[in-house]
């Protein structure tokens, strides 16, 4: 029995989420992905699996509502100032992007005897990349802070403006008269152009003051509503003028990123989100026409091998330009390598335009669809074969170095090390660097450091490194072995040497306290004092008082820190201890809580 979306929503949603719950699971297990998982459900329950569910146009059109909402929780995340500040990067790399892979389709096209027209339209909706896929693989992975991520969110945000003067454009190369055509565009341009700014000033001006009224009902669900009818109002709104909905919402969503109501408004549409995401890659494996690809399997899968094949090789090169360090450039090329979903758009107006026979559109939508469907699988090659390839070359020969002769050796130059070194460097202190990363040392010696890669544990080059001569060894390594080993190589052979560690927790502490070492910064100890000097500023205390309170803390804290040490090792004593110090804590927090009070009634500032 096949069950269409008309007679039954709900067998529909049971289908579905069984599907989804069974598929996303074991493509997780099997290390494909959550993607993945979602496609191969859609495929299995779709027309051409066991056709549990038909409708599939219109699944996948409410189903893009999913990412309305992303873009939506996106703009939340990025306020106006610095969606400014990354101006260059839309603009600049997104048109790079798009006019590099279009010109590079249009040719090939050209010369494999399609008309210009064909090329053209075909090129320009090839250029386009999967925001959907693309983004939830960069959220799913935690690499929307990489350089990749960066590049990969620019280009997609400015595909999808571009898309809209690409879709604008076909009319006019179409077959049908173009004189109603092009007076429907001038008055489409105003309306959306109209659209746009009462969008800025609503979101600007509006928005703030009828959030507040919301809040102040205290009715959770209430807020959660408005927050869906705002991002469903706005979507419908941008597409009743031609827009993208997604890029409307985007918009709405930077408008209300300086708002106190930004968090609220993500952890209140984050269920939704993910959950029409899911559906929408689901849609997309309902929605791939297996007819099509049975009856031309030659033609496609040539098609589909030349489209990736092109777009992958122009990406990668342009990564290179992009300044995307090269263990992220096979990333970046794999991220938006497929069609998008605005291609569907593109193709479907050509072929209204006559432009596309509709034979043509179908096949050029199928290579879309398997396109988005192998992205999971790239990247697992990605994962599996390439990346590993990068991390064999940071096996690389240690640098050879002639013998240094600086007073200061710091060994890693990571977020710790970096401020020691920069602070030195200010003051013209002579420092040499070692580092594991060869990006890192590739990058600091642009900027003129004198950094050399290589095994800080390795004798001979801290030897080269200058280490007989030099007053101070900085151990700043992530890896809290590294640095052990490190310190006990150091010992061995440079007893006298004076060692200064950093230590990433207690343990790692006690572990260079054995080891003789006496000057050791835990690296969130201080930091986090600061902010707690900063907080007793902010809820009444004067500065002097605030440093008061924060450096007795510190004095108890290292003071109770090396009264443990002697028995870290013995638990039950360590337990024991650990207690008193907590109890003695009280007691003092207490002791300071008096003198507070003695303080404020006689007056004292």
């Amino acid at each position: 029995m096949i069950i269409t979306m008309e007679n039954s929503l709900l067998p529909n949603a049971l289908i579905y989420l069984t599907a989804t719950v069974i598929a996303v699971p074991i493509a997780k297990r099997l290390g494909l992905g959550a993607v993945l998982g979602y496609l191969l459900a859609g495929i299995a329950i779709g027309p051409w699996g066991l056709r549990l569910i038909s409708g599939v146009e219109d699944i996948l059109h409410f189903s893009e509502f999913g990412v309305v909402l992303l873009l939506f929780v996106i703009g939340l995340e990025l306020d106006p100032k610095r969606l400014w500040s990354m101006r260059r990067s839309i603009f600049g790399w997104g048109s790079a992007q798009m006019i590099c892979v279009a010109s590079l389709l249009f040719v090939v096209a050209l010369g494999a005897g399609y008309d210009w027209k064909i090329g053209l339209i075909a090129a320009l909706g090839l250029s386009l990349s999967s925001t959907a896929i693309a983004l939830a693989t960069l959220e799913e992975r935690n690499l929307k802070s990489t350089t990749a991520g960066t590049a990969g969110f620019s280009i997609l945000l400015f595909q999808d403006i571009a898309a809209i003067p690409m879709i604008a454009i076909i009319p006019f190369l179409g077959t049908l008269p173009a004189t109603a055509s092009t007076e429907e565009g001038w008055i489409t341009a105003i309306k959306a152009i109209a659209v746009i700014g009462a969008l800025v000033f609503g979101g600007r001006y509006l928005m703030r003051p009828v959030l507040r009224l919301i809040a102040k009902t205290d009715l959770r669900e209430i807020f959660t509503a408005f927050a869906l009818l705002l991002v469903i109002g706005i979507g419908l709104l941008m597409q009743s003028v031609g827009l993208s909905m997604a890029l409307g919402t985007f918009l709405a969503g930077v408008l209300l990123a300086d708002t106190e109501y930004r968090h609220a408004l993500e952890t209140d549409l984050e269920p939704f989100k993910g959950l029409l995401l899911g559906l929408f890659f689901t849609a997309v494996g309902m929605s791939i026409d297996f007819g099509v690809l049975l009856t031309q399997p030659l033609l496609i899968a040539a098609l589909l091998a030349v489209f990736l094949t092109l777009k992958i090789g122009m990406l990668y090169l342009l990564s290179k330009f992009f300044g995307i360090p090269r263990g992220q450039q096979a990333l970046f090329a794999f991220l938006l390598s497929q069609g998008g979903e605005f291609a569907f758009v593109v193709f479907g107006a050509a072929a209204t335009a006559q432009i596309f026979s509709a034979d043509t559109a179908s096949l050029l939508i199928v290579v879309v669809a398997l396109s988005m469907a192998l992205t999971p699988l790239l990247l697992l090659i990605h994962d599996r074969i390439i990346q590993p390839l990068f991390r064999s070359e940071r096996n690389r020969p240690d640098d050879r170095m002639e013998p240094q002769d600086n007073p200061v050796i710091i060994a890693g130059f990571g977020r710790f090390g970096q401020i020691v070194g920069r602070l030195l460097f200010a003051n013209r202190i002579g420092v040499t660097v070692l580092d594991h990363d060869p990006d890192q040392v590739d990058l600091l010696r642009k900027f003129g450091f004198k950094v050399f890669y290589g095994n800080a544990t390795r004798i001979d080059l801290l030897r080269s490194a200058g280490v007989a001569r030099a007053k101070v060894l900085v151990v700043a390594i992530d890896d809290a072995e590294g640095s052990l080993a490190l310190v006990d190589a150091v010992r061995r052979e440079f007893p006298d040497l004076k060692i200064l560690a950093r230590a990433r927790n207690v343990t790692h502490y006690y572990d260079l306290m054995d080891r003789g070492v006496t000057v050791i910064e835990r690296e969130t100890f201080e930091a986090a004092l600061q902010l707690g000097r900063n907080v007793l500023r902010e809820v009444g205390f004067g500065a002097f008082q605030a440093r008061q309170a924060a450096m007795r803390f510190r004095e108890y804290n290292i003071k109770s820190l090396h009264a443990v040490y002697p028995y870290y090792k013995d638990q039950e004593q360590y337990i024991s201890l650990s207690a008193q110090a907590r109890e003695e804590l009280q007691q003092m927090i207490a002791r300071d809580a008096e003198a507070l009070r003695s303080e404020r009634r006689n007056g004292w500032d």
